[in-house]
């Protein structure tokens, strides 16, 4: 399949300013709002006509993968709420409801990757930010009748995984429309933005859903869970279209995500970033439900006619704590900062264990908001590593490959690694539910964690810290 960008011919173009040879080579936008000629290193263009163009992109870009993050979480926040509604779903059916977004979402961050080469950066945000109507008009309507067969639940579940998609080809776009020295803080103001999607579904779905039970039905007041967002989509879609641009150079490198397959660190970096983003998403998933079957008195506060629930501060410190791990990384380096992040999550997730008798919600929630923190720290670091090993210590950088080169690996590195670290979403999910129908506590699944994050923190420091590394050298 060719990953060709489909611009218009030649004889289409609309020149937008005069176009001179050299240093400052001005734009020129075809039919339908393709840039030719985009240089983001070229500083004249960049500080001429680029910067501008880059931002608006930017903006749009972040409120499209933010409305992504809020949809993929959406059955996190209702799971909770359909016993009340009438439905009677078993441990393993509810669990199922909280882990099939994830596991889709994670899958579908592959294709996506690929899609803005092939359609265009504009074109695949308008596209991806419809398909987000499926999922959300879908989950009005199977919630609202309790008769609702669960195959039918779980299909529609699984359709929220097109909000986990978006995150993959939102970067994957932005990344073609900064420079080098502006690309870390850019795909770091995404990433974080589109994160926070997750914390403010989580905040404001309660509180819509009980105002709207109070006035009409259960079932109609979770039907609200979906519709609320359909207004949004519908601006992130005509935003895109009337603001953001398609670039022609955006090139695929399917070739280069193939090689990026055969690197060894790739996968080292997989598993540790299901570790980290893996546990955002996962716990953002799954905290609602906790907090209910641990505290169900504190599952939600009345604050008028709407009740609130805390769970929304799970993602809000995580996402937050993003672009200052990647930040710290810059200072102090990134595998340090990963074992520090690893380290904070299995002492967390350990104290978690042993306060549970205390039967404390505020502890509870307090030990929770720093093992999300440390996931933020987390994800910031482990995708701050990724470019530095592989310029100088993949195969490639071994074998005296070019700058150039290793840079192109780094690049598909970075998108095939988002999407086998969100599958952490779907295994979370599953390990808790699995030790509760087998054991009836989660406290094995902890134990779990705990051990996975040991050994984490164990590859870490013996991949990238050990004497004679050059990753260590390299602070990355």
């Amino acid at each position: 399949m060719s990953t060709e960008p489909q611009t218009p011919p030649a004889s289409s173009t609309i020149r937008t300013s005069p176009r001179p040879t050299g240093e400052g080579l001005r734009l020129d936008t075809r039919k339908g709002r393709w840039i030719e000629h985009w240089n983001p290193e070229d500083t004249q263009q960049w500080e001429s006509e680029g910067k501008a163009i880059a931002g608006r992109n930017l903006r749009w870009s972040i409120f499209a993968e933010f409305l992504g993050f809020v949809v993929w979480q959406l059955w996190s926040i209702v799971v909770v709420q359909l016993p009340g509604a009438g439905f009677q779903l078993s441990t393993s059916e509810t669990f199922w409801l909280l882990s099939m977004p994830s596991l889709v979402g994670a899958t579908l961050r592959i294709p996506y990757t690929f899609m803005v080469p092939k359609f265009g950066g504009r074109n695949w945000t308008i596209v991806s930010a419809m398909l987000l109507l499926i999922p959300s008009i879908g989950l009005a309507v199977c919630v609202s009748n309790p008769a609702t067969p669960f195959p039918v639940l779980l299909a529609v579940a699984a359709l929220a995984g097109f909000g986990g998609g978006n995150f993959a080809s939102s970067m994957a776009n932005i990344t073609f429309f900064y420079p080098a020295r502006e690309k870390g803080w850019a795909l770091g103001l995404n990433a974080a933005g589109g994160n926070l999607g997750a914390a403010v579904a989580q905040l404001v779905v309660p509180i819509a859903v009980s105002l709207t039970a109070s006035v009409v039905s259960a079932g109609a007041g979770l039907g609200v869970a979906g519709l609320l967002w359909v207004p949004l989509i519908l601006v992130a879609a005509v935003g895109a279209y009337r603001n953001m641009d398609n670039l022609a150079s955006a090139k695929g490198d399917l070739a280069g995500s193939v090689a990026a397959l055969k690197e060894p660190h790739l996968w080292i970096m997989a598993f540790l970033y299901i570790g980290t983003f893996g546990s955002f998403i996962g716990f953002s998933g799954v905290f609602p439900k906790l907090i209910k079957d641990f505290f169900p008195a504190y599952s939600s506060f009345a604050v008028g006619a709407a009740a609130l629930s805390l769970a929304f501060l799970g993602p809000l410190v995580g996402s937050l704590a993003r672009p200052y791990g990647g930040r710290l990384a810059d200072r102090f380096g990134g595998a340090r900062m990963a074992v520090a992040a690893f380290a904070a999550m299995a002492v967390m997730t350990l104290l978690v264990i042993v306060t549970l008798p205390l039967k404390s919600f505020w502890l509870f929630l307090v030990l929770f908001l720093a093992l999300f923190t440390a996931s933020g720290f987390g994800n910031g670091a482990t995708y701050r590593m990724i470019p530095v090993i592989f310029s100088t210590s993949s195969r490639a950088a071994r074998s005296g490959a070019a700058p150039a080169q290793t840079a192109k690996l780094a690049a598909a590195a970075l998108g095939l690694i988002s999407a086998i670290g969100a599958y952490g979403g779907f295994f979370i999910p599953q390990v808790l539910g699995a030790s509760s129908s087998a054991t009836g506590s989660y406290v094995p699944a902890f134990f779990g964690f705990v051990a996975a994050y040991v050994l984490m923190l164990a590859v870490t420091a013996f991949c990238y810290l050990r004497k004679g590394s050059l990753v260590a050298t390299t602070k990355a």
